[in-house]
């Protein structure tokens, strides 16, 4: 069952996301609409794909009146070009309110949703788990990443807060600061860390993985490394440790990839460079 984001969490980004459209109220609607009208509406697919969103539609339109939302398919269900993926009744006003807040979030996320279960299709087969990365949207990665697991991904460190995940750069300040070899580095460092903290190291050479294993670590990422290299890396860590794949990946590159053995891709394109799915607000159009 999938964890949801808390409600909490989901009231305050449509708050603030609706205060951003309407601070001080829907002009074209308070114009030309009475204030009483009541109507309904569809929410439409118009291309296939798999939902996620249906928890910050439904807050978006509760948020600006009492608009009943229900929802025919739910996060992480599939659903084609033309399927009516929820109903909707209220007043006009709340509804068109709500409108482009609740499109924005429903789109978007599902958009994520469906690439991720295309790269997800790409690894049948095979032990392969994919992974997003940290190259969120700056105060909607709990959402996103929602999106991730509904699309049937798995997710990376939430933030820097919770697991070591030492790259380049930091390898690099860290042998100017001590100036050992890089395991007797990379072991005093991590002597001061609790026993429950996951540690995962980047790499972008095969020589590197030795020495870094020997410093105890749990993942170790292959950065940008060929397939070919990519398998000896795989060969040369012989288990002792989960191996992720990472760096210019895309979908055509996923299986052959994922035939490496390696145990994770991590997939930055997963959210920053997703495109929102084509879903529609349709209302009844007056009969003649």
């Amino acid at each position: 069952m999938l964890m949801k984001p808390d409600q909490h969490a989901i009231k305050t980004i449509v708050r603030m996301a609706l205060f951003e459209d309407a601070p001080w109220g829907d002009l074209t609607s308070e114009a030309l609409l009475p204030a009483d009208l009541q109507t309904s509406a569809q929410l439409v697919a118009r291309e296939e794909g798999v939902l996620c969103g249906e928890d910050l539609f439904t807050s978006a339109m509760s948020e600006t009146g009492p608009v009943a939302v229900n929802f025919l398919k739910h996060d992480s269900d599939s659903f084609s070009a033309a399927d009516v993926l929820a109903q909707l009744s209220g007043p006009a006003h709340s509804i068109l309110k709500a409108e482009r807040v609740a499109l924005n979030f429903v789109q978007r996320l599902s958009g994520i949703a469906t690439l991720t279960a295309k790269y997800v299709a790409e690894t049948a087969g095979t032990k392969t788990r994919i992974v997003d990365t940290r190259k969120t949207t700056p105060g909607l990665r709990l959402f996103e990443r929602y999106a991730v697991r509904c699309g049937g991904g798995l997710n990376h460190r939430f933030s820097l807060s919770d697991a070591l995940l030492a790259k380049d750069n930091h390898l690099a300040a860290l042998r100017s600061s001590r100036g050992e070899d890089l395991t007797t580095d990379l072991r005093a460092a991590f002597q001061g860390l609790s026993h429950t903290t996951h540690i995962e190291v980047e790499v972008d050479e095969l020589d590197q993985i030795e020495p870094i294993l020997a410093a105890g670590i749990d993942t170790i990422m292959l950065d940008n490394f060929s397939i070919e290299d990519l398998r000896a890396g795989v060969r040369q860590v012989a288990g002792r440790a989960h191996v992720e794949a990472s760096g210019g990946i895309s979908l055509e590159r996923i299986r052959e990839i994922a035939s490496t053995g390696v145990d994770l891709i991590s997939v930055g394109a997963l959210t920053h460079s997703v495109r929102s799915i084509d879903l529609g607000l349709d209302f009844p159009k007056p009969s003649s």
